[in-house]
């Protein structure tokens, strides 16, 4: 496999599990930067997933296991210290997460490392950090995902307070808005919880429901604080 002169590979790729998708990045090295070559992104919403008993379905299983094989082909080659996968909040918490993943290691052809919010969070502002650029100010980072949300205040590349919520747009779309539709008075109960978790109150009170169409509308997952995911190849490097 091709290296830099410093002996850093001179490709790098990396897979994020994420409980609404997974995505895999591949860059190339020169100097001190990565540069992205391929971005592959499969929305599975895998967090939604979870049967009474919190393990995940079989249908879910076969769907991420077709994606894995698919990020395979595109891995090919790669030595095994030029990838970095990590799995988030879902593999956290799923009761049957140890036995999937041995089956999703040897689909995959890497190890796969079930990281907590804390790295998580340490790992999200790393990405952001160097995508931004070089300030001596304080910035608080906040990345919405599919499972958990994660709060980061630091400066330059070092996070100084990590928090990590769980508190993800697929668990808040699954509990409040299963049937797709927003309602004003469900949105107030999504709110409401949402305020518990984060322990918060708004600072702004506003008319109720002000900002709610009349009309229905589906429930989108975005995703936010994109160039942290994108950039977790810089973080593990």
């Amino acid at each position: 496999m091709p290296r830099s002169s410093d002996d850093t590979p001179a490709m790098l790729a990396v897979v994020d599990l994420g409980s609404n998708s997974f995505r895999l990045e591949v860059g190339r090295v020169e100097g001190d930067q990565i540069f992205r070559l391929d971005t592959w992104r499969e929305t599975l919403r895998i967090g939604a997933a979870l049967d009474d008993r919190n393990r995940l379905t079989g249908a879910a299983q076969r769907a991420a296991l077709a994606c894995l094989a698919r990020f395979s082909e595109r891995l090919r080659g790669l030595h095994p210290s030029a990838v970095r996968v990590v799995a988030t909040n879902t593999f956290r918490i799923a009761s049957n997460a140890g036995a999937f993943l041995v089956k999703a290691e040897r689909t995959l052809g890497y190890p796969i490392d079930v990281i907590s919010g804390l790295e998580e969070a340490r790992l999200i502002y790393l990405g952001v950090a160097h995508v931004l650029p070089p300030s001596p100010k304080p910035r608080l980072v906040v990345d919405i995902g599919g499972g958990s949300t994660e709060f980061i205040i630091g400066r330059g590349l070092e996070p100084e307070r990590l928090e990590s919520l769980k508190l993800g747009c697929v668990g808040m779309s699954q509990r409040f808005f299963a049937d797709g539709a927003l309602r004003a008075e469900v949105f107030t109960q999504a709110e409401t919880h949402a305020r518990a978790i984060t322990g918060r109150k708004p600072t702004h009170p506003r008319a109720p429901h002000s900002r709610l169409p009349r009309s229905s509308k589906k429930t989108g997952c975005p995703r936010a604080a994109s160039p942290a995911r994108a950039s977790r190849a810089c973080a593990s490097a």
